[in-house]
């Protein structure tokens, strides 16, 4: 019978034993090695030209918000780099938020540090809303008598009246937004009614904006206008910012400012002077404060245990117009600024920051300029809260001899206009007849500064007779 050629395998010695071979073997003739299981030698797999040593080092992934599906966004901003002189790399913003339209501020940021679902922060003054879709048929019901309007006057603020329709969500700009609050599109959390506030009386205005960095708005304010035992006009503002290291800061400011607000209210139409009232109404705001730190089961201990239990705090700002007068009161970093509607007289900062800034220029170790650009410049020396050292109100009273405007105002305003000129010039001119206006736009400009910070101004327009006016 015929015989197969016998393979060749192209080995010269064993695999195993290393014992000779022939190009007919099958097998290996010392250890029984099966020749004909070893590959033909031809082209070698590719291998990497570089060596890899030890398992590259990534870093763990960002954590998962319970009940969330995806983990939390990072976008480049987030992630320093230096260049090869050490240099910090430029980092572009990114927007979530949909087109901007022509003249907004293009920058937008994404938001850090929080529990809450976060999302990127849109630009405030683009709020965009849509008609309701139109009902379909149906037979109308009987009609019910009509409820009888409010009083269109009103002398404090109040919640701001829903805006008709259904909103557009803030993030993907397509979605409605349901009546839980979540985009029915993309799922974003939409602003909560404290994000931006707006308050308009005939003689004071206030906005309160969040910011672009932080995840809720710990501002809060009040405006208010009463009369005088002699039937005289009487406005205050009150603004307080809630302190972030502390438990529960936006309770703690918006008990502040309804405490400070109602104590106002009700001590000037009695003729309680209005540097005696302010004084009485701080007093008011830090008893509402302490009171925070008493109820029970409210430190968020039982949820997390690790979490601080520092008692909840504010700063508190405040001003008062009334019978010629401009009395100021606060404790904090918050400040009082006077603009004078003619600019070609100067400006003026009105109050004294409790921080460690202003401690160092007035002890003469440092100049303002070196003072706040250090690090510890907004560590606050004077707050309302349980854990305060002491309580100190300032108060102070003026008597302007010309019309101007009186700008109480948190630090996330004035970090991007600090001197009392850089106040003066972002003011706009007609700042003492459009106050909600010219409010917005100080927000506005905070906002194109960075809005790292809450935001919120009162404005209180201050009017002084012309000589003569009263005269026959």
């Amino acid at each position: 019978m015929s015989q197969k050629p016998k393979p060749s395998h192209g080995l010269t010695v064993c695999p195993d034993c290393a014992e000779p071979l022939e190009s007919g073997d099958r097998f290996c003739g010392a250890c029984g090695h099966d020749l004909t299981a070893v590959p033909v030698a031809g082209v070698e797999p590719d291998r990497p030209t570089v060596a890899i040593g030890t398992p590259v080092a990534w870093p763990d992934a960002p954590p998962r918000d319970p009940g969330s599906l995806s983990t939390a966004t990072q976008h480049p901003g987030d992630l320093p780099g230096t260049d090869s002189g050490g240099r910090d790399l430029p980092t572009m913003p990114v927007r979530t938020d949909g087109p901007v339209p022509h003249g907004a501020d293009p920058a937008g940021e994404t938001t850090t540090g929080s529990g809450d679902f976060e999302l990127a922060a849109p630009d405030p003054r683009a709020a965009v809303r849509v008609d309701p879709p139109p009902a379909s048929p149906a037979p109308a019901p009987a009609p019910s008598p009509a409820p009888t309007p409010a009083p269109a006057t009103q002398t404090s603020a109040s919640a701001p009246a829903a805006a008709p329709g259904p909103a557009l969500c803030v993030a993907c700009r397509a979605g409605r937004v349901d009546t839980d609050g979540y985009c029915e599109n993309c799922g974003h959390a939409q602003p909560r009614e404290r994000d931006h506030m707006e308050r308009e009386l005939g003689s004071v205005a206030a906005v309160s904006d969040r910011g672009l960095r932080h995840h809720r708005n710990e501002d809060a304010f009040a405006v208010s206008a009463t009369t005088l035992p002699d039937g005289s006009p009487a406005t205050l503002a009150i603004v307080c910012d809630g302190v972030s290291s502390a438990t529960r800061p936006d309770e703690a400011s918006a008990a502040a400012a309804e405490a400070a607000g109602a104590s106002l209210l009700a001590a000037l139409p009695r003729g309680t002077h209005p540097q005696q009232a302010m004084h009485e109404a701080i007093v008011a705001a830090a008893e509402a404060v302490n009171s925070l730190a008493e109820e029970p089961g409210q430190d968020g201990a039982e949820h997390d245990p690790h979490r601080h239990r520092n008692a909840p705090a504010c700063t508190i700002v405040g001003s008062v117009v009334a019978d010629g007068l401009l009395v100021v009161g606060w404790v904090g970093d918050s400040r009082v600024y006077w603009v004078p509607d003619d600019r070609a007289t100067p400006a003026a900062r009105l109050t004294e920051d409790d921080s460690w800034a202003a401690q160092m220029v007035a002890a003469g170790l440092m100049n303002e300029a070196e003072a706040y650009a250090d690090e510890r410049a907004h560590a606050i020396t004077g707050w309302l809260g349980a854990d305060a050292y002491e309580l100190d109100p300032h108060t102070a009273a003026f008597k302007p001899d010309r019309s101007g405007v009186v700008v109480v105002c948190t630090d996330g305003l004035w970090n991007y206009a600090e001197g009392a000129d850089d106040m003066a010039r972002v003011v706009p001119a007609d700042a003492s007849d459009r106050p909600l206006h010219s409010a917005q736009v100080l927000v506005g400009h905070a906002l194109d500064g960075g809005g790292h910070d809450n935001i919120t101004v009162a404005l209180v327009p201050f009017s002084v007779a012309p000589q003569g006016a009263g005269s026959a």
